[in-house]
């Protein structure tokens, strides 16, 4: 989990509209088919890589599981630009949705979140190191 080079082309404009929504999607989705209530904790988030191992222990197939993942990446992006209290925002640059923190750090949540379900990612320690200011 390291911050990534700033992408080429960012866009801010109204650039948090879909993550925002994908992670509403996702906290309505999981309280009401897994009962996994998220509150948009950094703690919340070891539940979510939990739920992301179990699919892979399950050996879901990605294509089953890919907006899944999109999801709850971007719920752990909205969990660190909460958690950040201002000083993080969401960047669209080359098709993806970034996160960029007050350092001028790029993170990307979503690739953490899909690195996750390949068994090399956590959300949880993405969040932390991301909001160690």
């Amino acid at each position: 989990m390291t911050a990534h080079r700033a992408p080429e082309r960012l866009i801010r404009p109204q650039a948090a509209a879909k993550p925002v929504r994908w992670a509403a999607d996702t906290v309505s989705t999981m309280r009401e088919g897994a009962r996994l209530r998220l509150d948009y904790s950094t703690q919340s988030l070891w539940r979510v890589d939990r739920m992301i191992e179990e699919l892979r222990r399950e050996q879901t197939p990605y294509a089953a599981v890919e907006s899944v993942l999109r999801g709850f990446g971007a719920y752990a992006g909205e969990v660190i630009v909460r958690q950040a209290q201002g000083s993080a925002e969401w960047l669209e640059a080359g098709g993806g949705h970034w996160i960029r923190t007050a350092d001028g750090q790029f993170w990307d949540p979503v690739d953490e979140a899909r690195r996750c379900f390949g068994g090399h990612g956590s959300l949880r320690l993405l969040c932390l190191d991301a909001t160690a200011i």
